[in-house]
């Protein structure tokens, strides 16, 4: 076999290996927000109370949500064509709200907004996460194409209110614990109040989500439009 051959055949064999893993993990991820909405209306048809919601759901949000880092890897590799900066900031303000607010204090996981947050991600993980897998197959519905690009429209803006509100709803209680927080004198010489911070945090929602939410209308237009046409 010729060198030209053997790595046309590495390229196919890692091509196949690399097409392997994505299904596998989008087939992962859509059966694991399948299960979050799942454990959600179950909890509110038997309880209704926000009180001990997040007990419920802790670890299949934790699990779910932190392994979408992985995207942000799967964009620097080249591994999909996604751009490095959207994937992170889309996937950072999750991860961040789970890990620096919802694991941090309790007054968040009570607030109405973490219902809001369930139900907007979960719906619309099941459908990303199902179009991607079944789009390397070329196995892609046409309404499962419009729910992926239609679907943000509504559950987007509701996402957003839901991670807001958690934010709003832990500050006093940042506030009175001063969470992560490091006041002068100390050993380092420097001074971080997690308070102030989530505060500018929350205010960078205003620049983030006309560009997050402008980039998806591109994308919706892009498909859709593609698709009229080669229905029309």
């Amino acid at each position: 076999m010729s060198s030209s051959s053997t790595k046309k055949a590495k390229h196919t064999e890692l091509s196949f290996l690399g097409k392997s893993y994505l299904i596998a993990y989008n087939g992962v991820q859509t059966l694991g927000w399948a299960y979050l909405l799942l454990q959600s209306l179950t909890y509110f048809l038997n309880r209704g109370t926000l009180e001990n919601f997040w007990q419920e759901i802790k670890w299949t949000v934790i699990i779910f949500q932190n392994t979408a880092l992985l995207e942000v890897l799967h964009a620097a590799i080249r591994l999909v064509p996604s751009s490095v900066f959207v994937v992170l900031m889309q996937v950072y303000s999750r991860v961040f709200l789970v890990a620096g607010v919802l694991l941090a204090t309790e007054a968040a996981t009570i607030s109405p907004g973490l219902p809001l947050c369930v139900l907007a991600w979960s719906v619309t993980e099941i459908i990303r996460y199902a179009y991607y897998a079944l789009n390397l197959v070329n196995a892609v519905p046409p309404l499962l194409t419009f729910f992926r690009y239609s679907t943000f429209l509504v559950l987007y803006p509701l996402g957003i209110t839901g991670e807001l509100l958690c934010m709003y709803h832990s500050l006093e209680e940042i506030a009175e614990k001063q969470l992560f927080t490091v006041s002068m004198p100390n050993k380092w010489n420097v001074i971080f109040n997690y308070y102030y911070f989530l505060v500018f945090y929350m205010l960078l929602y205003i620049p983030f989500f006309p560009y997050l939410f402008g980039h998806m209308l591109k994308q919706r237009k892009k498909i859709l439009g593609d698709i009229s046409k080669k229905l029309a």
